[in-house]
């Protein structure tokens, strides 16, 4: 009887301990296994990309506990690339440029190409070509506007510009 009483009271007294040191783990760690982890400064690098083919950037540093923060941070752009050290996040523009718009213009190249400038055509940087267009079926009024060059100011003068200038389009008149 007295082993009994014993063994008894000791397995009273042990499942009493283990019980203390399950609840003691529960207060300590959450129900639910999530991994913490340590801010990570990182390079976070926005690229756009624009109608007229352009590419910008910018670089931020950021602390980045989580990529679905920067994913929600950061909701219409595309993961390209990602590392220890830095995210390449990319999102498509549905407008021209910023370099377009302050001093880009359509012009015409020496071959008959439709071309954005860097500035006026006469003695500018190309930064776009399009396609070769037959020039004696131009007014002359148009070919004096592209000889000079036609400002491109919002990407509805873009798409306007070219609209117009496709039906002479050497490549269109041969098909």
């Amino acid at each position: 009887m007295c082993v009994f009483l014993l063994g008894a009271s000791y397995f009273i007294f042990l499942q009493d301990d283990s019980e203390l040191v399950h609840e003691s783990n529960k207060k300590t760690h959450p129900k639910s296994i999530e991994v913490l982890s340590t801010s990570k400064h990182k390079t976070v690098i926005l690229e756009r990309v624009y109608v007229d083919g352009e590419v910008s950037e910018e670089i931020l540093h950021e602390n980045v506990l989580k990529i679905e923060e920067l994913k929600s941070k950061y909701k219409n752009w595309q993961v390209i690339q990602m590392d220890e050290e830095q995210i390449v996040l990319q999102k498509k523009m549905n407008d021209i440029s910023p370099l377009l718009k302050a001093n880009g213009y359509f012009g015409i190249s020496e071959d008959g190409t439709i071309s954005i400038f860097n500035g006026k055509p006469n003695n500018a940087d190309i930064i776009q070509s399009f396609f070769q267009i037959d020039i004696k079926k131009l007014e002359g009024k148009k070919q004096e506007e592209l000889k000079r060059g036609i400002p491109i100011k919002s990407k509805k003068d873009f798409d306007k510009v070219l609209e117009a200038l496709k039906r002479y389009s050497i490549h269109t008149m041969k098909e």
